[in-house]
């Protein structure tokens, strides 16, 4: 397991925006791994605007909420929120984070809500298998109805180095492993979402990819009081483009380790292999935790860019959470 030392309060390493060339257009490196040719190699995670920082909105153009779908449990948002979870910046306008979002399966740009129209969360189910002794297969809304739903304000950090914050609504993934309960030989849980072509056209043109799209925590991170399993964003059922019906947030980890649109979470005892790892993993471990002395090898991690106003911040070890998950990781 790697080791990441939390610095003093005075030792500041030196801080270098990342251009935005570098985190909104990768198509170059892409063609290099002979992948096919794409477009921005912004990540899956809940995530093309007309502007560089996301805040154009066009007369004319859809709402951000258009794609909230309704269902039998739309009368359980908004949850009420938990007051442990605390911001140092203000929400990120809806409108914003609504129209700026990477999910490959439907876009490589970030325009992904002008893709999903057709693309259906009802019906749904999650499969809960593996090394657990009640292995489940859930119907999404009789799941929602036995979780302890609440909201929760995480900041969300992009492997890009931009930056948002975002009020979740959910339930702790330790929540639902408890239910199904996991044997004493596990040791990790491995995730994957849908695979619909037909419905998703990111999945159909982008076939250099190796769809359906999977991820992976150990079993402590899975059990961590942070990790959360999302059903509801703004106060309201998850949009399609930020994962709906339920995804993932790992807030002090890279975006893409937060998996959109689960299927099948599957308790294992080996570490499974995890989506970008697969395609570059001299670029992306397993791990993905947000660390500012770390650079990405043609970026700078050091400072991020928040989607709504431009403004750069200073990028918080484990995205400020280390409090939380610092231990995950001593040796």
């Amino acid at each position: 397991m790697p080791l990441i030392r939390i610095r003093r309060g005075w030792e500041i390493p030196e801080r270098e925006a990342t251009p935005e060339a570098v985190y909104l257009n990768r198509r170059n490196f892409i063609k290099t791994l002979g992948l096919g040719s794409i477009g921005a190699f912004g990540l899956l995670s809940a995530c093309r605007n007309g502007s560089a920082d996301g805040t154009q909105a066009a007369a004319g153009q859809p709402s951000a909420t258009r794609s909230v779908p309704k269902s039998a449990t739309s009368n359980l948002y908004p949850a009420r929120r938990n007051p442990n979870f605390k911001l140092d910046r203000p929400i990120t306008p809806e409108q914003v984070a609504g129209r700026y979002n990477n999910f490959y399966e439907f876009s490589d740009q970030k325009d992904v809500w002008r893709y999903v129209d057709q693309f259906h969360t009802r019906p749904w189910q999650v499969e809960v298998k593996g090394l657990v002794e009640k292995p489940q297969v859930f119907d999404i809304d009789n799941l929602v109805r036995k979780m302890p739903l609440e909201e929760r304000l995480y900041r969300h950090r992009c492997v890009e180095a931009w930056a948002m914050a975002v009020p979740w609504t959910g339930f702790p993934m330790k929540a639902l492993l408890d239910h199904v309960q996991p044997k004493s030989s596990a040791t990790h849980v491995r995730m994957l979402t849908f695979l619909r072509p037909s419905e998703a056209p990111g999945q159909r043109e982008q076939d250099w990819y190796p769809w359906p799209y999977f991820e992976g925590l150990t079993m402590a991170e899975a059990m961590n009081e942070l990790t959360f399993l999302v059903t509801g964003i703004y106060g309201h059922e998850l949009t399609i483009p930020h994962g709906a019906p339920i995804r993932l947030a790992t807030p002090w980890k890279y975006g893409y380790k937060s998996i959109k649109s689960i299927v099948l979470i599957e308790v294992t005892n080996k570490q499974p292999p995890t989506f970008w790892n697969k395609i570059a993993p001299d670029e992306y471990d397993f791990w993905s935790n947000v660390n500012p002395y770390k650079p990405h090898p043609r970026w700078s991690q050091a400072r991020e860019r928040m989607i709504d106003t431009g403004e750069y911040r200073d990028t918080l070890l484990y995205n400020g959470y280390a409090p939380y998950v610092a231990h995950l990781y001593q040796t």
